[in-house]
């Protein structure tokens, strides 16, 4: 099955620590698509419990599919044929278990320190040698995953350090480095 991504909106933490449902982008959705397309993820999983917001991303598809972008931009429609709308993890796990025959394995990715770490290039060599296995990158949006997802997860990655102590990519970004040092070409 290879790789697939998951952006979570519910349950994230906010700047103060709290619980909370973020809002979807349409910058999320699309440009998270065409990194998954570009790194040949097999499924972006979008994790919206609130239905306004599966409204709003039902809209955007919609505008991509059948709407004036589905002649405008033939590329884009490509790589949103790779999103999934669910409501929750659990979601993700049926439809990655009914289409390996086997249960996925979650990773959590975070911008600090988390426990069960996995190094980039031994997660990188566990996809390229498990290739029927199903992994599921999860990324969460606002200050983070809450301890509700990562404490369920099989396995975190470390965050993303460069030479400052300051650490806070978007979400955006975040998605398209790792998915470079877990299935990006080498030279």
């Amino acid at each position: 099955m290879g790789l697939s991504i998951a952006l979570i909106h519910f349950p994230v933490r906010n700047r103060l620590g709290k619980v909370v449902n973020t809002a979807i982008t349409n910058f999320d959705i699309h440009d998270l698509a065409r990194a998954a397309r570009t790194f040949g993820v097999e499924r972006y999983y979008i994790v919206a419990p609130v239905e306004s917001q599966r409204d709003f991303v039902r809209r955007v598809m919609n505008h991509w599919f059948e709407g004036p972008g589905a002649e405008l931009n033939i590329t884009r429609k490509e790589a949103l044929a790779l999103v999934r709308l669910v409501r929750d993890i659990n979601e993700i796990a049926e439809d990655l278990r009914e289409e390996t025959g086997g249960e996925p394995i979650f990773v959590a990715t975070s911008a600090r320190q988390l426990p069960n770490c996995i190094g980039y290039e031994a997660l990188r060599r566990r996809i390229d040698t498990e290739p029927r296995r199903a992994f599921c990158l999860v990324f969460g949006t606002g200050y983070g995953l809450d301890e509700a997802v990562t404490s369920e997860v099989d396995l975190t990655l470390g965050p993303i350090c460069g030479p400052t102590d300051w650490n806070h990519l978007s979400v955006r970004s975040a998605v398209s480095i790792i998915l470079d040092r877990l299935r990006g070409k080498r030279e």
